[in-house]
């Protein structure tokens, strides 16, 4: 699993896509699901190398590259 100190590094999600770990948030709530819906939960936010769609997983299937 991914900590703070790997911000800016590639990192390697569950599914196999490599990107660069943005962000992680412990108690991230996505504002697309309805109010009544949302429920805090902790992920990573990785976007490809060369720039593109940013995607959000579980930090625990995110791995160091």
């Amino acid at each position: 699993m991914v900590t703070r100190a790997d911000i800016g590094k590639p990192v390697r999600d569950d599914v196999g896509r490599v990107g660069i770990l943005r962000d992680l948030i412990p108690d991230y709530e996505d504002p697309a699901e309805s109010p009544g819906a949302r429920r805090k939960r902790p992920t990573a936010f990785l976007r490809p190398e060369g720039g593109g769609r940013e995607w959000l997983v579980p930090p625990s299937g995110v791995q160091r590259v």
